[in-house]
C-alpha cells in the first residue's frame, strides 16, 4: 500500500456499502436487505481515502462451524496497490483467532480475484463438490 490509508474493523456505512459495491462491479443490494445482512457481520474490514471508502471485506456465519468471505471490493481508481491483498490479511487475522478445528471457511470467487484468494490458502472445491448458488 503506497499511501497512508485508515484501516478500520468496522461495518461500512450502508450508502457507502452499495457505492463501493457499483464502483467494483459487483451488484447493488435492497437496502433493506443490506441493513439487516450488515447487522449480521462477524467481522468487516474498511479501507478509506480520507473520508472516501476505498476497499472493504466482511466475514458472515454462524461464528463457529461456517464462515463465508463476502463483498471484498476495491475501488477500480485504486486497485493493484495491494488494497485486496490487505483486505484479506485482515480477514485472515480475525478467521485464524476465531475458528476452531473443523470450521468450514467458504467464498465465491470471482475471475481473476480466485488468484489472490489461492495465495491466502483457498482452494477450489471441485471434482469433490461444487458451488451452487439460488438468487432472488
Amino acid at each position: 500500500m503506497e499511501r497512508n490509508y485508515q484501516i478500520r474493523h468496522e461495518i461500512p456505512k450502508i450508502e457507502h456499502f452499495n457505492q463501493l459495491r457499483r464502483k467494483a462491479g459487483l451488484s447493488v443490494k435492497d437496502n433493506k436487505a443490506v441493513v439487516i445482512g450488515l447487522s449480521h457481520t462477524l467481522f468487516a474490514v474498511t479501507i478509506y481515502d480520507r473520508d472516501c471508502l476505498i476497499a472493504m471485506g466482511r466475514v458472515v456465519g454462524d461464528g463457529g462451524t461456517v464462515f463465508h468471505v463476502v463483498d471484498i471490493a476495491v475501488n477500480p481508481s485504486y486497485q493493484r496497490k495491494g488494497l485486496g491483498k490487505k483486505v484479506m490479511t485482515e480477514i485472515m487475522g480475525y478467521l485464524d483467532t476465531h475458528t476452531f478445528k473443523g470450521s468450514y471457511v467458504s467464498l465465491i470467487a470471482d475471475s481473476p480475484a480466485n488468484k489472490l484468494y489461492q495465495q491466502f490458502g483457498f482452494c477450489y472445491t471441485a471434482p469433490g463438490s461444487v458451488g451452487m448458488y439460488r438468487i432472488y
